[in-house]
Order: C-alpha cells, then sequence, then structure tokens
C-alpha cells in the first residue's frame, strides 16, 4: 500500500483540501456586502465566522479518532460533503435573508467540514515525512494560508459580478470537487515505512531519528501538562492573530485609508505571508527546534501588536500585519510536529484534534472582542494592546513547556541508562 503511493502527491493532495477550507479566511469579503444589504451589525455578520471556527474545533476534536480509524480518504470525503453543502447552503439562506441559516449552513456545516478536513491530511503527512514533520505540516497547512490570497480576489469579483448569494453557490461546487479529488488520493504508509534514501541512512548509522519524549493515546495525552501547554500557546496566538485576520479588510479602511478594492486586495496579499510563515516557520522549526520558534512568535508579537495602532505610515502598517500574518500561520504549521515531539505519532491525529479546540475557542473569542471593540468605540484599532499583554502570558507559557520537555528527556535517559 504504501509503496504505491508518492508522497510529494500526498502532499500535494493535502494542499488541494487546505486550500479549499482556508477559504474561510477570506470571510472578510463578505462582512460589509452583508451589512449593507441587510442591515446586520458587524457583530451579527463576525459570529457566522467564529461559528465556523467554534465547529471546526468541535469536529477535529470529537472526529479525530474518526480519522484514526477510518483513515484520511474517509475522513476527506466526509469534510468535501459537510464544507460544499455548508458553502453552497449559505447561498440560500441569503436569498432568504436568513442570519440563522447562515449561521448554521456556513457555520456549523462548513465548520464541521473545516475541522475533519483540517487534520486529516496533517496527521497522514507526519507519518509519510518521519525525516521532516515540520516541512510536511507545513506542506499542508501553508494551503490553508494561501487561501486566502486565491480565494479573495475571486470572491471580490463573484461578489460584483453574480451578487453574494450565486458566489457562495459557485464556491461550494468548486470546492466540494477539489477536496473530493484530493481525498481519492490520500493514504496511510504502511507500518514502520520510511523513504528510500532516509532508510538507508538510518541503517547506515549517518542518521539517527530522534526519539519522541512519549508516545501516548489521545486520552493520556490530555492528562499530561505539556498537553494544556500547548493548547494555551495556540489559543493566545489565534485569538490575536484570528482577530486580525477577521478585520484585515475594514482596519486597513480606517486605519490608512485604503479603498475597498485596495483593501481586499492587501487581505489577497496578506494571505500570501500567512501562507509563506507556514511553510517557512514549520520548515525553521526543524533545525531550531518547536520551543525556540514559538517564543520567537511571541516576542515578535508583543512587539508589533503594541506598535501597530500606533503607526499612521502605510508601509510600515502592512509590513507589520505581514509579519503578524507568517507568526499566525507559523503557529498552526508547527504545532502538529510539536505535538509528535512531545506525545509520538501513536495517535497524533486525535491529539491534534484535541488541541484545536483551543482554535474553535479561540475563533469565538478573538473576531468577536474585535467586533464589539468596534460597535463599542468605532475602531478595531483600540483592542490590539490588549491583545499585546496577552502574547506576554503566552511567551511565559512558552518557557514553562521547555521545563517540562527537559524533565521527561531526563526521564527518558535514565529509563535508557
Amino acid at each position: 500500500m504504501g509503496k504505491s503511493k508518492n508522497r510529494w502527491l500526498i502532499a500535494l493532495s493535502a494542499v488541494g483540501i487546505h486550500i479549499s477550507i482556508g477559504s474561510v479566511y477570506a470571510w472578510s469579503n463578505f462582512t460589509n456586502p452583508l451589512i449593507d444589504r441587510f442591515g446586520w451589525s458587524a457583530s451579527q455578520v463576525q459570529m457566522t465566522f467564529s461559528i465556523a471556527i467554534l465547529f471546526l474545533g468541535l469536529s477535529a476534536a470529537f472526529l479525530g479518532h474518526f480519522v484514526e480509524r477510518h483513515g484520511p480518504k474517509k475522513a476527506g470525503l466526509l469534510a468535501a460533503i459537510f464544507f460544499g453543502v455548508g458553502i453552497a447552503g449559505s447561498g440560500i439562506a441569503v436569498n432568504l435573508g436568513s442570519l440563522t441559516m447562515l449561521y448554521l449552513f456556513y457555520g456549523v456545516l462548513g465548520g464541521i467540514g473545516l475541522g475533519v478536513g483540517y487534520i486529516a491530511p496533517v496527521s497522514t503527512l507526519i507519518k509519510w515525512f518521519p525525516d521532516r514533520r515540520g516541512l510536511a505540516t507545513g506542506l499542508a497547512i501553508m494551503g490553508f494560508g494561501f487561501a486566502a490570497a486565491i480565494s479573495s480576489p475571486i470572491m471580490d469579483a463573484l461578489i460584483k459580478s453574480v451578487g453574494v448569494a450565486n458566489t457562495f453557490f459557485i464556491l461550494g461546487i468548486a470546492y466540494f470537487a477539489i477536496m473530493t479529488l484530493s481525498s481519492l488520493y490520500l493514504e496511510k504508509p504502511e507500518e514502520g515505512w520510511l523513504p528510500a534514501g532516509f532508510k538507508e541512512n538510518v541503517k547506515s548509522g549517518k542518521v539517527k531519528i530522534k526519539k519522541d519524549l512519549s508516545q501516548l493515546t489521545a486520552n493520556e495525552a490530555v492528562k499530561t501538562r505539556r498537553f494544556y501547554y500547548l493548547w494555551i500557546m495556540l489559543f493566545i496566538n489565534v485569538t490575536c492573530g484570528i482577530a486580525i485576520l477577521s478585520a484585515a479588510k475594514p482596519l486597513a479602511q480606517e486605519s490608512i485609508g485604503l479603498s475597498t478594492a485596495e483593501a481586499a486586495a492587501l487581505v489577497g496579499v496578506l494571505g500570501l505571508f500567512n501562507g509563506f510563515g507556514r511553510i517557512g516557520w514549520a520548515s525553521v522549526s526543524d533545525y531550531i527546534g518547536r520551543p525556540n520558534t514559538y517564543t520567537t512568535f511571541f516576542v515578535l508579537q508583543i512587539a508589533l501588536f503594541f506598535l501597530l495602532p500606533q503607526t499612521s505610515s502605510s508601509i510600515l502598517f502592512q509590513v507589520m500585519l505581514a509579519v503578524i500574518y507568517t507568526c499566525y500561520g507559523g503557529g498552526f504549521a508547527s504545532i502538529p510536529a510539536y505535538i509528535g515531539d512531545l506525545f509520538g505519532t501513536k495517535q497524533v491525529g486525535a491529539i491534534h484534534g484535541y488541541i484545536l479546540t483551543a482554535w474553535a475557542a479561540a475563533g469565538l473569542a478573538g473576531p468577536l472582542f474585535a467586533a464589539w471593540i468596534k460597535d463599542t468605540t468605532g475602531s478595531y484599532a483600540n483592542s490590539l494592546t490588549f491583545f499585546s499583554g496577552l502574547f506576554v502570558v503566552a511567551l511565559i507559557v512558552s518557557i514553562l513547556v521547555r521545563f517540562d520537555m527537559k524533565r521527561l528527556a531526563a526521564k527518558q535517559q535514565k529509563s535508557v541508562a
């Protein structure tokens, strides 16, 4: 089974799924058109995006064991059905002018498709790339980040030409087709499989496979401190980052005076940095280690979130946003490899699903807080200083996880001796 599959085509299939479901990051393209058409508040429209992220985390947690039992192909096809129906059904909700139905289709059904589609290829790629875990997860999750760059201008053009409802119909059909075709090639490698060149190097002693700190099941992992350290770090990184992503278009318009078209283009360009940050930071983590990578994320963002609302320079504003986007994307791409380092690959998909409940919580907290600040004060920028303080907490937690890792490594060496 494993010999008949090309691991780089597996990676390409994973990218296909993630580019489809990652279109959720271009949700801000629908914000103003829905507000203008129905008179809904920013908070009401933003709730759609938040519900989608909430159900992403919940479905990833509850269906992580489904991925482990039934494999990535069936999980990917299940994701295609939920996500395709969710997006297409949102067009019906718009035609009926029903906010509740929009929450149900885009938020609940689309969110379930997001969660299953997210973890299915990632857990599989970790097993296909034992030599480069960071690169593997970065490849898959890179597609999620690049999706905004691809989807944003397409959505903007479709909304202007065929309307919001028809845009949902067209996108729903397209995403279903792409995800279905991608899922059909996904497969787990055989037990103990290693890449050809890597296998020879391991046998000859030229390369040593770094031993994981433990091999735990998902239910065992949630009983450890390090699981919650990772959860808190991901929660804070996502809460702050997703607030910026969900409000990027209106934030750019109000802060540096970009037009609607310019702001839409900026969202698309920033999506590139989200994607490059995923493959870039995840690859770097293979060399400097996951702990150093996360500490770097938090140090950078403490400064950037504090300075962002204080700058009036258009270029500087966009550069800082670009760096924030790379850290945000890099945090997602590095977390599955971090999970493998700390808990092993025994049930990495299920553990990843549990960890992603942090994304669900953050998806609810971040955008709603930013939208509430906007409705209350008239500006998105006022929430950024608060987020800068949250990164200080994340930095402390990233240091605490190092102590836990040192304790585990010492225990592992003692048992070997």
